[in-house]
């Protein structure tokens, strides 16, 4: 299977995308993650993309979509999460898909109130060490500001700070949320409440996928 998993930032597809890929068997391509690692990393890339990704913005088309090219025709289907951002590179993909004899089997948005995402992103906490998540109100670690798991002292995303955090949303309304148009009247298509508990969400992406 090909799958899509999109919704605004905050909205779980990270998490919940993880744990779909491990059961269905598909390789999990997140464009967040492999972004950050080229900006950890100090290439060329992750330094073109962090001047954009800390000012809440999306990363330039052309960068994503040929680090997403390079990943099709793997011999495993895909769980795309982050991508595609707009509909400009949901054409793309769709002819990417097209020239290597594959399609999209699921196309699944997670949608969840805007003052609930606010709190899920600015509460995130991760690890400068070993890179686990936590949260201050729903995860929180054991002791303030340390990880649980190597002793690694907490940090907030620059990209997850309240007013950033604002301007993500906005940009996601104004070039991401489109996609619900483009795709909502194709046979993949499917709608889930990403504002439920973890494991309802769960349980409603799987039974996406199953239909």
């Amino acid at each position: 299977m090909n799958v899509i998993l999109f919704g605004p930032p905050g909205v779980g597809k990270g998490t919940q995308g993880g744990r779909l890929a491990e059961a269905f068997g598909l390789q999990q391509v997140a464009t967040g993650d492999l972004l950050r690692s080229e900006v950890k990393a100090g290439s060329a890339l992750g330094r073109e993309a962090k001047s954009y990704m800390d000012a809440g913005g999306l990363v330039p088309d052309a960068v994503v979509v040929g680090m997403i090219e390079s990943r099709l025709g793997a011999g495993s289907g895909l769980l795309l999460d982050g991508f595609p951002r707009n509909v400009a590179q949901a054409e793309a993909l769709a002819s990417m898909l097209a020239s290597h004899n594959e399609r999209l089997d699921r196309v699944i948005f997670m949608d969840a109130d805007h003052d609930q995402l606010v709190q899920r992103l600015s509460g995130r906490r991760i690890c400068r060490d070993c890179g686990r998540g936590y949260h201050v109100a729903f995860q929180p670690p054991k002791v303030e500001g340390v990880c649980d798991q190597c002793g690694g002292a907490l940090y907030q995303r620059d990209d997850d700070s309240e007013q950033v955090i604002t301007r993500r949303l906005a940009v996601y309304e104004q070039q991401t949320a489109p996609l619900i148009a483009y795709y909502q009247e194709q046979p993949a298509f499917r709608r889930v409440d990403g504002g439920a508990s973890l494991e309802a969400v769960y349980d409603a992406l799987c039974r996406a996928m199953e239909e």
